[in-house]
């Protein structure tokens, strides 16, 4: 249960590689459609969001292929754990995002998962572009260097 302290998150699920595997250029803040028994499992943090993406669905913005484990204690009323998730932004901010996936190849990335201070279930998208190879490895060289830097500093 990572507790983020700039703001009193509590972050349930953590799309790790999207910043390795994309270059975010803006994120945003969504709201997001749930039935209770996925709030409940939320709230164990055993929700995974490595593979999944928001796309269109109409007029709407969809969370696609995030998985929410079914909640044990909820009897026949369960939810499916990998289920089309309805996004809640502002009508300017769909049309934002959906014209930059469809004119400028850009991608929605679901970043994090996190309750806010209220108690609501956000997520963090990011509207980003995939990295090259040779951006990976440009990313995995700083990430070694800032590693040792911090290593030699530590030392002396």
């Amino acid at each position: 249960m990572a507790q983020n302290n700039a703001h009193s998150h509590r972050v349930v699920a953590d799309n790790r590689k999207a910043r390795f595997n994309y270059s975010i250029s803006d994120t945003y803040e969504a709201g997001i459609v749930l039935t209770g028994t996925e709030v409940k499992s939320l709230r164990s943090g055993k929700a995974t969001i490595g593979e999944s993406y928001a796309g269109p669905s109409g007029e709407e913005l969809m969370l696609y292929n995030a998985y929410i484990p079914e909640y044990l204690q909820a009897n026949r009323f369960n939810h499916e754990p990998r289920r089309p998730r309805k996004l809640l932004l502002h009508r300017r901010e769909i049309d934002k995002l959906l014209g930059a996936t469809q004119r400028e190849g850009y991608t929605v990335i679901p970043l994090r998962i996190y309750f806010n201070e209220r108690g609501r279930a956000k997520v963090e998208l990011g509207l980003g572009r995939g990295k090259k190879l040779h951006d990976k490895r440009e990313t995995e060289k700083k990430r070694d260097w800032d590693r040792e830097k911090a290593r030699i500093l530590k030392g002396s």
